[in-house]
């Protein structure tokens, strides 16, 4: 049985070398300018030019990333600029990338940049997500642990990653439940252990493991901790301080792309799956069956909200940024909605061209 290796989806800490950031390798603010002629006229408007850029992506190159592959396939990103996106797959939170200048944007999680700011001042900003829900989940087997709720876990035997501790105390903590209540086993990210019985649950994605071991024929159970006490946003659009000070054009039209391509992907998720399995993701022998899977529960359940309904894909609610920081404050993380946060630049986005509002086809 294989199973895709999952992410470190939640860094403690965030080890920076250098908080001095490098030159942002984007091709800057190219403003449209028009251009005087011999004759006294002048030339037509040129279109912004921003150069290549690069986009950190948080995992490698599945559906997760459907919205990201139509904004390419689709020439989203050509048409508000770019010459080229270079989407480079993780695992990786970004913070590192974007910190040292090898990457101008990340695909990441409110978890890990808010560590990284809180522990270490590191001037990042979120400033849109794709995930208005976040996927973690604890994972069971109906004829195991058969987790449902918060207090079926006490008792229980509980696989939890090393890089996840934290957070799933968190979700221990926003349900009155401590920690010596049930037994936490380290394990990695392969969910062996729970299908030989080693564990009763096992910290999971709602759109990686949980479908996986239900298309080899598990009966799974889920306790989502969006619906169980800690919600946070997840695949965050993240830059640094800097760029936002330098490049906030070029950050409104990489914005204005990636509207397009998720507005495509929440649309017609087969087609996403079909970009991920055959397209950017050929080489990763992924499965289409599960990944079409994937790309369907994201676009219903976790890209879409009643927020991003009234207000647009990647929106966050002052609520949601609210319960954000409070579930950051409970896995230890002291920070701000004005630290983490700057959503400016997608109102500005949605101010100017508020037709990328209605993205429901």
């Amino acid at each position: 049985m294989s199973f895709s290796i999952k992410r470190t989806a939640v860094a403690a800490t965030v080890a920076v070398a250098a908080l001095t950031l490098a030159a942002c390798s984007s091709g800057g603010d190219a403003e449209p300018t028009d251009t005087a002629t011999g004759d006294g006229t002048e030339e037509p408007m040129e279109a912004a030019d921003y150069g290549d850029i690069t986009l950190q992506l948080s995992w490698i190159k599945n559906e997760e990333f459907a919205g990201e592959f139509f904004a390419d396939s689709n020439g989203y990103y050509t048409e508000v600029g770019f010459s080229s996106v270079d989407m480079v797959p993780g695992p990786s939170t970004g913070a590192a990338e974007l910190l040292s200048g090898t990457a101008d944007v990340a695909l990441s999680d409110a978890v890990s940049i808010g560590s990284a700011v809180a522990s270490e001042g590191a001037p990042l900003k979120i400033i849109g997500t794709t995930y208005q829900k976040n996927p973690f989940t604890v994972l069971s087997l109906a004829d195991g642990g058969n987790i449902a709720t918060p207090q079926d876990m006490i008792g229980k035997k509980i696989g939890v990653q090393d890089s996840n501790t934290s957070l799933f105390l968190a979700l221990l903590a926003a349900n009155g439940i401590s920690e010596d209540e049930l037994e936490i086993v380290p394990v990695q990210y392969d969910p062996a252990p729970l299908t030989n019985g080693e564990v009763d649950g096992f910290i999971a994605y709602l759109t990686n493991e949980s479908l996986i071991l239900a298309h080899e024929g598990y009966d799974t159970v889920n306790l989502p901790f969006a619906d169980n006490g800690l919600p946070f946003v997840a695949e965050t659009i993240t830059t640094t301080q800097e760029t936002i000070d330098s490049n906030r054009e070029m950050l409104k039209a990489f914005l204005v792309a990636e509207i397009k391509g998720w507005t495509d992907a929440v649309n017609d998720p087969e087609e996403g799956s079909r970009l991920a399995v055959e397209v950017y993701g050929a080489d990763l022998g992924l499965n289409a069956e599960v990944s079409a899977q994937g790309a369907i529960v994201q676009a219903e359940d976790l890209v879409v909200s009643d927020e991003t309904v009234a207000n647009g894909l990647f929106t966050i609610s002052d609520t949601l940024m609210e319960e954000t920081i409070a579930s950051l404050a409970g896995a230890g993380i002291e920070v701000t909605a004005e630290d983490l946060f700057d959503m400016s630049l997608l109102a500005e986005v949605y101010e100017e061209y508020p037709e990328l509002i209605a993205y429901a086809g």
